[in-house]
Order: C-alpha cells, then sequence, then structure tokens
C-alpha cells in the first residue's frame, strides 16, 4: 500500500519497469496546459512550463489591461474597434 501522500489522485502514477525486471510506480505531479488567449485561443507568451504546484508561483502577467488573459493581437485589434466604434459615432 502506498504512503497516505501518494494516494491522492491529484499525483500522476507512472509505472517504471526496474533494470531487475520489477514494475514499480513512481508517483509525479501532473503537468498544466499552458495558458490560452481568452479570444482566438492561442498560447499566451511569457508564462514557463509549469507543474500545477508551481503553476502561480513568481509570475507576474504583463501589466496592460487584459494582461495574462488575452494576447496582444486580440487586444490591439479590440481596441482598434473600439476606438473605430467611438468615433464613427461622433462623426454622425
Amino acid at each position: 500500500m502506498p504512503r497516505p501522500a501518494y494516494r491522492s489522485r491529484s499525483l500522476r502514477r507512472v509505472y517504471v519497469r526496474t533494470p531487475g525486471g520489477r514494475l514499480v510506480v513512481h508517483y509525479e505531479d501532473r503537468k498544466v496546459n499552458p495558458p490560452r488567449c481568452a479570444i482566438c485561443g492561442s498560447i499566451l507568451q511569457g508564462f514557463p512550463k509549469m507543474t500545477r504546484r508551481k503553476a502561480r508561483r513568481g509570475h507576474k502577467p504583463p501589466g496592460r489591461p487584459y494582461g495574462g488573459c488575452i494576447c496582444p493581437r486580440c487586444l490591439s485589434r479590440a481596441l482598434k474597434e473600439t476606438i473605430r466604434e467611438t468615433y464613427s459615432s461622433l462623426i454622425k
């Protein structure tokens, strides 16, 4: 029976065959998916490859509006659209 700390399903079970021919279980952290843009779904840059435990430790997202949620391309596109809408309503 594994020790109580390893009975949790938050750890991934990896079956490894040893040189002696035994099959043993190694427990390791699960990998997390990289953060993605909320609009287009592309992977956001500037985030390290992480495991679940280290997911947000020491990370500071970009300081711009929607930093860490939306990629810069989608943000610039959205800003241009809102500026066009406000100026077109002022002209009319």
